[in-house]
């Protein structure tokens, strides 16, 4: 079996809730970022939450669910325990038509990881994650019969947080680079690049596209965005740039290409960034001109911040057939 995208990176539950600006003081939860918080931790937020809706998560892992909505052959790899939650997750990967190639760990292992999110009125999420068995993803998770028969392979930039998880990122973009497959990463967030700055500006170079916000790339190269940009074009096969609130950035050699936004009230953030991925990474997969596959993203983007959860719920391939792009 061969795969069309592959992604690799956190396996993470998504427990969802509401919750206004006192409530977030109260327990201490700083708003709109995401903070790694540790078992206990999680528990007592996990118990304050009320009315909690669950779904399969994980940044990497919903760009790729995204992409099966649409109906590419897409494969996950991630790490999950054989519990209620893993068991939960492997199986809604696979409903949502992405093979999930990893059998959920029995056993003495850490427990299935969670992320508590907290969404406010305003549609800024608050997330409270707790890694547990998705961080010891290594490379004997990495099947040569997965990332060796991808076409497109995408990579969590969270991984290189454990030497485990670099090893396997690293395994996993070989075998699909020397099988003729293209291997791209996703830059996670700021606080991830100031940990791996160095890691990541090799990674670049080595890698057939980069996507990332603007507080990424100039976290990355420690400047302002153009600047940044324009070492980014020197350095990656394609550099993808999301703003909010302002034009996306694809720029690929001397080609930079500017795409505009909608502005869009959002219900719920969460998986902006996700979905974008998804809905650029289709275009690329099927080979459009940086522009449509630009507007693909945007499109995907807005739809799932139209409504709670980080995953699709309009079908996507109508939203870009209505917007002229198929």
């Amino acid at each position: 079996m061969s795969y069309e995208v592959v992604g690799i990176g956190n396996a993470i539950v998504d427990v969802i809730a509401t919750a206004d600006d006192s409530f977030l003081e109260h327990m201490g939860i700083e708003k709109g970022i995401m903070q790694l918080v540790e078992k206990d931790r999680g528990e007592l937020l996990y118990a304050a939450m009320s009315e909690r809706v669950q779904a399969p998560g994980g940044s990497v892992a919903n760009t790729i669910a995204g992409l099966g909505s649409l109906g590419l052959q897409t494969g996950f790899i991630g790490r999950v325990h054989d519990d209620a939650l893993g068991r939960f997750y492997a199986q809604s990967m696979e409903d949502d038509g992405t093979s999930f190639v990893n059998t959920p760990v029995p056993d003495g292992e850490l427990p299935t990881s969670r992320s508590m999110i907290f969404v406010s009125p305003d549609g800024e999420r608050s997330m409270n994650t707790y890694l547990g068995i998705s961080s010891e993803l290594g490379p004997e998770d990495v099947s040569d019969d997965v990332a060796g028969t991808a076409q497109i392979l995408f990579l969590e930039g969270y991984l290189y947080d454990k030497d485990k998880g670099k090893a396997a990122f690293e395994r996993a973009a070989k075998l699909c680079r020397d099988n003729g497959g293209r291997a791209g990463v996703s830059l996670s967030d700021p606080f991830c690049v100031d940990r791996h700055r160095d890691s990541f500006r090799r990674l670049v170079k080595e890698l057939d596209y980069v996507i990332g916000n603007e507080h990424e790339w100039e976290s990355l190269y420690q400047t302002d965005l153009s600047s940044a940009l324009e070492q980014a074009s020197a350095d990656a096969g394609m550099a993808v740039c999301t703003r909010s609130g302002h034009d996306v950035l694809l720029v690929r050699g001397d080609e930079t290409v500017a795409v505009p936004v909608n502005a869009v009230t959002p219900v719920d953030a969460t998986g902006a960034g996700d979905q974008f991925a998804a809905g650029f990474l289709y275009g690329y997969a099927k080979g459009v001109p940086l522009d449509a596959a630009g507007r693909m993203g945007c499109v995907a983007a807005a739809e799932v911040i139209s409504h709670y959860g980080a995953r699709p719920e309009a079908d996507l391939m109508t939203l870009f057939k209505d917007a002229g792009l198929i």
